[in-house]
């Protein structure tokens, strides 16, 4: 399947996260986007290097710059269960607007066409890195990392598009 592109609408899917309870609870991706603009960024792991020093921190620093600038959903999608992305999540005490949500089979990751096979690496099926701006479930910017690069999807590239 070709990468989600600008032009196409974002699939419908259903992500995973941890409530208040620290109980499993389910979200569909078109109810966290339809009608609004959203800012939908994957990373290939929880807590490895580059996703947790320089992927999400940026989006969780320039999060009011967004908000100021239209985008009412911040989502960090990431091919893990949600109870590793709700630890790594508390790795951020200073988040008050990213969503962390878990693609645990990384079905979500392949209805967009961004998976990446890491799998001889024993790291199995990951997303690759991107960044996508929504605007109603069209995408407008779709930012989208070659290998373990990470030049285009951070939230100053995103910010550069609004």
């Amino acid at each position: 399947m070709a990468p989600i592109a600008v032009g196409d609408a974002i699939p419908d899917g259903i992500l995973a996260y941890l409530d208040d309870e620290n109980k499993p609870q389910a979200v569909s991706i078109h109810s966290l986007a339809a009608g609004k603009k959203v800012i939908i960024f994957g990373v290939p792991g929880a807590f490895t290097p580059t996703c947790s020093l320089k992927h999400v921190p940026g989006f969780i620093e320039r999060a009011e710059e967004l908000k100021g600038k239209g985008v009412d959903e911040i989502i960090c999608i990431s091919v893990n269960d949600p109870f590793v992305m709700n630890s790594w999540a508390k790795t951020f005490p200073e988040n008050k607007h990213v969503k962390f949500l878990a693609d645990g089979a990384a079905k979500y990751t392949n209805a967009l066409g961004l998976e990446l096979d890491l799998t001889e690496k024993g790291l199995g099926v990951r997303s690759r890195r991107f960044a996508l701006l929504v605007d109603d479930l069209k995408v407008k910017v779709a930012n989208v990392e070659s290998g373990g690069e990470f030049t285009v999807s951070s939230a100053e590239e995103i910010i550069k598009a609004l």
